[in-house]
Protein backbone atom coordinates (compact mmCIF):
# COMPACT_ATOMS: atom_id res chain seq x y z
CA UNK A 1 0.00 0.00 0.00
CA UNK A 2 1.39 3.26 -0.96
CA UNK A 3 0.12 5.75 1.63
CA UNK A 4 0.57 10.18 0.50
CA UNK A 5 2.97 11.94 2.13
CA UNK A 6 1.49 14.71 3.35
CA UNK A 7 1.42 14.20 7.12
CA UNK A 8 2.06 18.12 7.53
CA UNK A 9 -0.85 19.28 5.63
CA UNK A 10 -3.33 17.15 7.62
CA UNK A 11 -1.88 17.64 10.75
CA UNK A 12 -2.12 21.77 10.01
CA UNK A 13 -5.62 20.81 9.19
CA UNK A 14 -7.29 19.44 12.08
CA UNK A 15 -7.05 22.04 14.81
CA UNK A 16 -6.05 21.23 18.52
CA UNK A 17 -8.83 18.17 19.06
CA UNK A 18 -5.86 15.30 20.67
CA UNK A 19 -8.43 12.95 19.27
CA UNK A 20 -9.28 14.62 15.39
CA UNK A 21 -5.65 15.23 15.31
CA UNK A 22 -5.32 11.36 15.57
CA UNK A 23 -7.47 10.18 13.45
CA UNK A 24 -6.60 12.83 10.56
CA UNK A 25 -3.01 11.75 11.20
CA UNK A 26 -3.46 7.98 10.43
CA UNK A 27 -6.38 8.44 7.52
CA UNK A 28 -3.92 7.01 5.32
CA UNK A 29 -3.90 3.70 7.06
CA UNK A 30 -6.95 2.86 8.19
CA UNK A 31 -9.58 1.38 4.93
CA UNK A 32 -13.40 0.56 4.63
CA UNK A 33 -16.22 1.75 7.19
CA UNK A 34 -15.54 2.36 10.05
CA UNK A 35 -18.47 1.85 12.37
CA UNK A 36 -17.74 2.17 16.23
CA UNK A 37 -13.91 0.41 15.69
CA UNK A 38 -12.83 4.22 17.61
CA UNK A 39 -14.22 6.23 19.47
CA UNK A 40 -16.28 8.94 17.56
CA UNK A 41 -13.70 11.90 17.48
CA UNK A 42 -10.77 10.00 16.69
CA UNK A 43 -13.79 8.58 13.82
CA UNK A 44 -14.57 11.98 12.84
CA UNK A 45 -10.65 12.94 12.15
CA UNK A 46 -10.66 9.47 10.09
CA UNK A 47 -13.71 11.25 7.95
CA UNK A 48 -11.84 14.52 7.94
CA UNK A 49 -9.05 12.95 6.45
CA UNK A 50 -10.82 11.45 3.81
CA UNK A 51 -13.08 14.24 3.51
CA UNK A 52 -10.03 16.24 2.43
CA UNK A 53 -8.43 14.04 0.24
CA UNK A 54 -11.58 14.36 -1.72
CA UNK A 55 -11.97 17.77 -1.42
CA UNK A 56 -8.52 17.73 -2.86
CA UNK A 57 -8.74 15.37 -5.36
CA UNK A 58 -11.70 17.45 -7.30
CA UNK A 59 -10.34 20.92 -6.89
CA UNK A 60 -9.06 23.22 -9.68
CA UNK A 61 -5.88 23.95 -8.15
CA UNK A 62 -4.85 20.63 -7.29
CA UNK A 63 -5.85 19.49 -10.69
CA UNK A 64 -4.23 22.14 -12.11
CA UNK A 65 -1.09 21.42 -9.97
CA UNK A 66 -1.14 17.84 -11.30
CA UNK A 67 -1.12 18.41 -15.20
CA UNK A 68 1.87 20.96 -14.59
CA UNK A 69 3.68 17.51 -14.32
CA UNK A 70 4.99 15.58 -16.58
CA UNK A 71 2.65 12.69 -18.04
CA UNK A 72 5.56 9.93 -16.80
CA UNK A 73 4.48 10.46 -13.79
CA UNK A 74 1.30 9.09 -14.70
CA UNK A 75 -1.25 8.16 -11.15
CA UNK A 76 1.77 9.46 -9.32
CA UNK A 77 1.28 12.78 -9.98
CA UNK A 78 -1.41 13.69 -7.64
CA UNK A 79 1.10 11.95 -4.74
CA UNK A 80 3.93 14.01 -5.94
CA UNK A 81 1.45 17.38 -5.55
CA UNK A 82 0.49 16.20 -2.04
CA UNK A 83 4.57 16.27 -0.95
CA UNK A 84 5.07 19.30 -2.89
CA UNK A 85 1.89 20.89 -1.41
CA UNK A 86 3.75 19.84 2.21
CA UNK A 87 7.11 21.32 1.17
CA UNK A 88 5.50 24.77 0.24
CA UNK A 89 3.35 24.54 3.92
CA UNK A 90 6.81 23.64 5.99
CA UNK A 91 9.16 25.94 4.20
CA UNK A 92 6.82 28.98 4.80
CA UNK A 93 5.52 27.61 8.14
CA UNK A 94 5.84 30.83 9.83
CA UNK A 95 3.35 32.93 7.39
CA UNK A 96 0.31 30.25 8.59
CA UNK A 97 1.36 29.43 12.10
CA UNK A 98 3.58 31.65 15.03
CA UNK A 99 4.31 28.39 16.49
CA UNK A 100 8.05 27.03 15.24
CA UNK A 101 8.02 23.57 13.14
CA UNK A 102 9.83 21.96 15.41
CA UNK A 103 8.23 22.36 18.40
CA UNK A 104 5.07 21.63 16.89
CA UNK A 105 6.19 18.74 15.39
CA UNK A 106 7.06 17.49 18.90
CA UNK A 107 3.91 18.77 20.45
CA UNK A 108 1.85 16.91 17.39
CA UNK A 109 3.68 14.01 18.20
CA UNK A 110 2.88 13.83 21.66
CA UNK A 111 -0.73 13.98 20.76
CA UNK A 112 -0.29 10.84 18.24
CA UNK A 113 1.64 8.81 20.93
CA UNK A 114 -0.76 9.55 23.43
CA UNK A 115 -3.22 7.69 21.21
CA UNK A 116 -0.68 5.31 20.15
CA UNK A 117 -3.27 2.41 20.98
CA UNK A 118 -5.66 3.59 18.06
CA UNK A 119 -2.79 3.50 15.48
CA UNK A 120 -2.49 0.81 13.39
CA UNK A 121 0.65 -1.31 13.75
CA UNK A 122 1.71 -0.26 10.44
CA UNK A 123 1.69 3.22 11.82
CA UNK A 124 3.17 2.79 14.71
CA UNK A 125 6.41 1.64 13.85
CA UNK A 126 6.35 5.04 11.40
CA UNK A 127 5.99 7.93 13.72
CA UNK A 128 9.73 7.89 14.39
CA UNK A 129 10.52 8.14 10.65
CA UNK A 130 7.45 10.56 10.09
CA UNK A 131 8.51 13.36 12.81
CA UNK A 132 12.36 12.63 12.90
CA UNK A 133 13.00 12.44 8.98
CA UNK A 134 9.99 12.97 6.46
CA UNK A 135 8.35 15.94 7.57
CA UNK A 136 11.63 17.79 8.32
CA UNK A 137 13.04 16.41 4.51
CA UNK A 138 10.02 18.21 3.41
CA UNK A 139 11.45 21.94 4.00
CA UNK A 140 13.94 21.65 0.71
CA UNK A 141 13.86 20.74 -2.22
CA UNK A 142 17.26 18.42 -2.01
CA UNK A 143 14.92 17.01 0.94
CA UNK A 144 11.86 16.45 -0.84
CA UNK A 145 13.95 14.99 -4.00
CA UNK A 146 15.65 12.45 -1.60
CA UNK A 147 12.46 11.05 -0.02
CA UNK A 148 11.27 10.46 -3.57
CA UNK A 149 13.89 8.46 -4.38
CA UNK A 150 13.60 6.33 -0.83
CA UNK A 151 10.23 5.98 -1.82
CA UNK A 152 10.71 5.04 -4.96
CA UNK A 153 12.96 2.66 -4.15
CA UNK A 154 10.63 1.02 -1.72
CA UNK A 155 8.10 0.44 -4.26
CA UNK A 156 8.82 -3.20 -5.87
CA UNK A 157 6.97 -2.05 -9.43
CA UNK A 158 8.84 0.22 -11.89
CA UNK A 159 8.01 4.13 -10.99
CA UNK A 160 9.12 7.38 -11.73
CA UNK A 161 9.20 8.99 -8.24
CA UNK A 162 12.66 9.14 -8.29
CA UNK A 163 12.36 12.30 -10.37
CA UNK A 164 9.95 13.99 -8.21
CA UNK A 165 12.67 16.61 -6.65
CA UNK A 166 13.91 17.64 -10.48
CA UNK A 167 9.99 17.61 -11.66
CA UNK A 168 9.19 20.29 -8.50
CA UNK A 169 12.47 22.42 -9.18
CA UNK A 170 11.42 22.98 -12.89
CA UNK A 171 7.94 23.92 -12.23
CA UNK A 172 8.48 25.69 -8.11
CA UNK A 173 6.78 28.66 -9.36
CA UNK A 174 3.86 27.75 -10.62
CA UNK A 175 3.39 25.05 -7.52
CA UNK A 176 4.41 27.59 -4.66
CA UNK A 177 1.13 29.99 -6.83
CA UNK A 178 -1.21 26.83 -6.69
CA UNK A 179 -0.36 26.03 -3.36
CA UNK A 180 -1.25 29.99 -2.20
CA UNK A 181 -4.68 29.71 -3.84
CA UNK A 182 -5.38 26.18 -2.25
CA UNK A 183 -4.30 26.66 0.95
CA UNK A 184 -7.11 29.02 2.73
CA UNK A 185 -9.55 27.42 0.54
CA UNK A 186 -8.82 23.85 1.78
CA UNK A 187 -8.66 25.55 5.33
CA UNK A 188 -11.99 26.61 5.37
CA UNK A 189 -13.51 23.72 4.08
CA UNK A 190 -11.73 21.24 6.81
CA UNK A 191 -13.10 24.07 9.47
CA UNK A 192 -16.59 24.02 8.35
CA UNK A 193 -16.54 20.19 8.26
CA UNK A 194 -15.74 20.40 11.77
CA UNK A 195 -18.21 23.41 12.82
CA UNK A 196 -20.81 20.67 10.94
CA UNK A 197 -19.54 17.48 12.54
CA UNK A 198 -22.38 16.15 15.15
CA UNK A 199 -19.29 15.52 17.12
CA UNK A 200 -17.42 18.96 17.28
CA UNK A 201 -20.55 21.06 16.61
CA UNK A 202 -21.70 23.56 19.44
Amino acid sequence: MLCHMNYLFHLYLSGEDPEILTGNFMGDFVKGRLGDIYPPRLTTGIQLHRSIDSFAQSHPVFTRSRLRLGKEFGLYRGILVDLYYDHFLAANWYAWNNEPLQHYLDRTRRVVEGNRRFLPERLQGLLPVIFEEMIPSYLSTDGVGSALQRMSRRITRDNPLAGGGEELVRHYDDLKVDFLDFLPEVRAYAAGFLLHSPITSP
